[in-house]
């Protein structure tokens, strides 16, 4: 009879080997939930093979995507976080990104939003990284400022009022101190940013370095810096919003470039050697068929970028859309982002360009079936993505990645606590 795994007889007892490096008992899962029990089996889906990144070693494919869920107070998270971002771990999530992470006060989506600006910051979200390393994963955290979109209402609150939905000072935001890279406001209804200046940025670029080594302090294993969906570096990349004309902005893409090339030097300077380094963007802001045409972010720009990541030390690029212009136009469709990794890689192959096999790639967007998730990575160093990163598909299915190794008939590892709920191999689920 062959014993489950984790589990010692010592004498005539059972005992459960207990997890280490916690500060806590429970038993050991190894392998960690959602690891395939056949690893030689030739006929494996990529998406349920181990990939190693620097010194991490994932035990499949899946990453729960960082999602705002305006649960923390005064930037710590709290035991909704706990909870929420446990699930996913137990139930085989290789990767756990925490939400966006706020390097500073003003930098924050909402007043409700996670922060790293405070040493305070560090034991509450240490506290999440003891409990998924001790179901035997990995846990990553995403750094950003919201720029022009930050003192936002959490999204209930907004669909109330209706309208002007950024915070008001009276309701713990901060609308007169919101910054990007020129004086453009997101919508008509919403607040006048600040352009920062020089020194805004110096302060800016050492509130991510202090971040990134509380992030190290509280036993994150990922660092992802937040590119995308029209925050702060967002609008200095764009040239629909960056409209200076120093060094920061304007018609030059390396003008435009220059903050975020940056901030990838600086965190990749704080963190150790073996922490993989992440970069999510929005590969396109969806403007090239609005009128009047104007100057954006496209995914022609997203290949030059790609190009340069891998000699300044990122690892991943993981790739989203939209977000920097209520005028975007998205062509909706099954595959409007995950085709993005494919078009990025393609030309990168195409140019000649290193970055074609040293960069690994994450897809995100709609993957919300076994089919769609498979097919995500199962093309790999070819011209498919490496990771695929899942949000609201585990908010309704917390258990998504036992569903898809049921559904796709791969046998894989559940916690063991919960052996005996597994499901038939014949239930339709």
């Amino acid at each position: 009879m062959t014993r489950p795994t984790g589990v010692t007889h010592r004498g005539s007892k059972t005992v459960s080997l207990p997890a280490t490096g916690v500060p806590f008992y429970t038993p050991a899962q190894s392998p960690p939930a959602g690891a395939t029990l056949q690893p030689d089996a030739a006929d494996v889906p990529t998406l349920f093979t181990p990939i190693t990144i620097r010194g991490l070693e994932l035990a499949n494919r899946f990453v729960v995507s960082p999602m705002c869920t305006y649960s923390a107070d005064d930037g710590h998270l709290t035991d909704f976080h706990l909870v929420h971002l446990g699930q996913y771990a137990l139930h085989g999530a290789a990767l756990t990104i925490v939400e966006a992470a706020s390097v500073t006060p003003h930098g924050r989506i909402s007043p409700e939003d996670a922060g790293l600006w405070q040493d305070s910051h560090i034991a509450p979200l240490k506290r999440v990284a003891d409990f998924i390393h001790s179901q035997g994963q990995k846990v990553g955290i995403q750094l950003a400022h919201a720029g022009r979109k930050a003192s936002h209402l959490a999204p209930w609150h907004a669909a109330i009022r209706g309208e002007h939905q950024f915070a008001l000072e009276s309701e713990g935001g901060w609308p007169n101190d919101t910054f990007s890279a020129s004086n453009i406001p997101y919508a008509p209804d919403w607040v006048d940013p600040v352009a920062m200046t020089i020194e805004d940025i110096a302060e800016l670029r050492a509130a991510f370095v202090a971040a990134a080594k509380r992030a190290v302090a509280a036993g994150m294993d990922v660092i992802e810096i937040h590119g995308a969906h029209g925050y702060l570096i967002s609008q200095f990349l764009s040239p629909t919003t960056n409209k200076r004309t120093d060094q920061y902005g304007g018609t030059s893409f390396e003008n435009r470039t220059r903050l975020l090339l940056e901030l990838v030097q600086d965190v990749r300077a704080a963190i150790p050697d073996t922490m993989p380094l992440f970069l999510r963007i929005s590969a396109t802001e969806w403007l090239e068929t609005v009128e009047p045409k104007e100057p954006s972010w496209t995914v022609q720009d997203s290949v030059r970028l790609a190009a340069l990541l891998p000699a300044l030390g990122v690892d991943l690029l993981d790739v989203s859309s939209g977000g920097n212009s209520q005028k975007q136009r998205i062509a909706m469709h099954t595959h409007y982002q995950t085709d993005l990794v494919p078009a990025i890689k393609t030309a990168l192959r195409e140019q000649g360009s290193p970055a074609a096999d040293k960069l690994l790639f994450g897809a995100v967007g709609l993957v919300t079936t076994a089919e769609l998730a498979k097919e995500a990575v199962q093309r790999g160093g070819s011209v498919g993505a490496d990771l695929v990163l899942v949000a609201r598909q585990f908010l309704r299915e917390p258990e998504f990645v036992q569903r898809v190794a049921h559904q796709l008939g791969v046998p894989v590892k559940w916690p063991l606590q919960y052996l005996r709920s597994q499901w038939n191999a014949d239930a339709k689920i």
